[in-house]
């Protein structure tokens, strides 16, 4: 196993349990924030590891694919749609990785988290800006939060067919304000996030 970033390298040769978040869904307009904690030494070196963002949608279902099949340890944390409207997309955002990180099936050592917002917990965080490009567990996490909302996108839109939920993933694209202006929100908005 190679971590490609520094941080990663060192902690590693420290003996450290490297776990990383990250989440997916938080400038949505539609549905949960999921959010994923990877544990590092659990990745199979041959799976393509990268921003989810920087993946085809088809490299992205693959990985994931090999990522679920390799044993790999993780935990997922959801925040719903109420939850964003009731304590702010910020603080669901935070509740999301803290569940994912309860849902481990080990302690880590020191969690590597994806922005600059710290989730204080009792163990050593280190936030990392864009670490999804720069670090291997961060990259894990993003790929099985964005394939796992991603699905969770697809069976609203099969309740909710006339947003596109599947092409626009809930964001706010032109087309989907437009779709809300005609039919309304769903029950699935998030009510406090501006609709121009």
């Amino acid at each position: 196993m190679k971590p490609i970033s520094k941080i990663e390298i060192d902690l590693t040769s420290k003996g450290k349990k490297i776990v990383g978040i990250d989440e997916v869904g938080r400038g949505s307009l539609v549905g949960p924030v999921v959010a994923c904690a990877f544990m590092l030494d659990s990745l199979d070196e041959k799976i393509n590891i990268n921003d989810s963002k920087k993946l085809t949608e088809n490299s992205r279902a693959y990985s994931f694919t090999q990522l679920m099949v390799s044993g790999s340890i993780f935990g997922l944390g959801y925040s719903s749609h109420d939850e964003i409207d009731k304590i702010n997309i910020l603080n669901a955002t935070k509740l999301a990785m803290i569940r994912a990180i309860e849902n481990l099936r080990i302690i880590p050592d020191v969690l590597l988290i994806d922005g600059n917002e710290p989730l204080n917990t009792e163990i050593e965080e280190i936030c990392i800006v864009k670490g999804d490009l720069n670090c291997t567990s961060i990259g894990a996490a993003s790929i099985i939060a964005k394939v796992t909302r991603d699905f969770i996108l697809k069976k609203i839109s099969r309740i909710f067919p006339h947003y596109n939920l599947e092409r626009n993933k809930g964001y706010g694209t032109l087309e989907h304000l437009k779709l809300i202006k005609k039919y309304g929100p769903s029950p699935f908005h998030r009510k406090s996030f501006k609709i121009k």
